[in-house]
């Protein structure tokens, strides 16, 4: 009878035993999840705000062909910030990369900041030539001209007191422009596609 009530005992001991650390490890589990969705940096994020070809609006823009833009990147982390070394800019129409230009010099850009990217491509940085500027108005007459801008880094992010490894980041934002060489407002303000790797 002893034995009996001895093994009834350790099994509920052993039922008990086990419904506590099945909690326990549900408990730690869901600890480390948020520890590590909290730590885990986010990437930034980008939008093209401005993009202007100036010379559409005139006849001879070939011979002062230029290229502006403005684009934004948001460190959207709380806590983390991202080192970007040298930031370059490259602009292609249909596929032909036409322009590039360096943007910044490595910097840090810390938690929940925005940063404005400005650029130009103008004279050595813009290879328009005489053949692809027809091809420009060809389209600006058909009501719009499509460009690709592309942001080029390596980023790495400071997390707490520690340097993740380095990313190599590309970032494509494709853009509309007018007749008149602005940027359309249906591609203002348009977030960015951006690759890490």
């Amino acid at each position: 009878m002893a034995a009996v009530q001895s093994e009834k005992y350790c099994q509920g001991f052993t039922k008990l035993l086990t419904i506590f650390l099945s909690i326990l490890l549900l408990l730690l589990g869901t600890i480390l999840l948020i520890l590590w969705l909290s730590l885990r940096p986010h990437r930034p994020t980008f939008h093209i705000i401005d993009f202007t070809v100036p010379g559409f609006a005139q006849p001879s823009g070939f011979n002062d062909s230029r290229i502006t833009f403005n684009v934004t990147a948001r460190n959207t982390n709380k806590h983390n910030g991202i080192y970007y070394d040298s930031v370059a800019g490259l602009v292609f129409y249909r596929d032909q990369q036409i322009g590039w230009t360096p943007l910044m010099e490595p910097f840090l850009q810390g938690p929940k900041r925005t940063t404005m990217l400005y650029g130009k491509f103008c004279g050595v940085t813009l290879t328009v030539t005489g053949k692809r500027w027809p091809e420009f108005i060809n389209a600006r007459k058909q009501g719009m001209v499509v460009f690709r801008l592309q942001i080029t880094s390596v980023i790495k992010y400071k997390i707490r007191t520690w340097d993740a490894k380095h990313h190599k980041m590309h970032v494509n934002c494709d853009v509309g422009v007018g007749p008149k060489g602005s940027i359309l407002p249906a591609w203002k303000n348009k977030k960015c596609h951006a690759h890490f790797g």
